[in-house]
């Protein structure tokens, strides 16, 4: 218990340890003015009375404070548990869309790879070709320039 709570509590028991003491006087009558007239009546026992109903508006006013509190609290935990909720999908939708932008980027690239791939081997055919008719126009020029050169030795002999 806290201390304010420890307190009250020995005030109330001093009150009434105070009220059971002299209980005698509390019942004895006196004359009590009430503002127009006066009346007969124990003095003790109206400002007891005054006391515990203070005592009881006071304790009604907590419970009541209390109560509004704990209703506070919980409709700010829906709404934390709503928003959280609500941040929970915003972020699955982000991810969602982060892996259709990948899996798009994904197919563009391999789109591309192919058809990069389709160009290279293009090329290459096309140099392979170009190196064989180079390389059968050399043997070509190669084989005219022995010829001659045989036709030449030969000549040279019969001469």
């Amino acid at each position: 218990m806290r201390l304010r709570s420890l307190f009250l509590i020995l005030i109330l028991t001093l009150i009434g340890a105070f009220t059971a003491l002299n209980w005698n006087v509390f019942l004895t009558n006196s004359t009590v003015s009430i503002g127009l007239s006066t009346v007969q009546a124990p003095l003790a026992m109206i400002m007891l009375g005054a006391l515990l109903f203070v005592v009881a508006y006071f304790l009604v006013y907590v419970l009541y404070l209390q109560s509004t509190v704990l209703f506070d609290a919980r409709r700010n935990a829906k709404e934390l548990q709503t928003n959280r909720e609500l941040a929970d999908k915003a972020e699955a939708s982000r991810f969602t869309e982060l892996r259709n932008f990948l899996e798009a980027a994904m197919k563009h690239r391999d789109t591309h790879d192919g058809d990069m791939q389709q160009a290279m081997m293009a090329r290459m055919d096309a140099l392979e070709v170009a190196m064989r008719t180079s390389v059968e126009q050399s043997s070509n020029s190669l084989s005219a320039y022995i010829g001659e050169l045989e036709d030449r030795l030969t000549n040279s002999k019969q001469s």
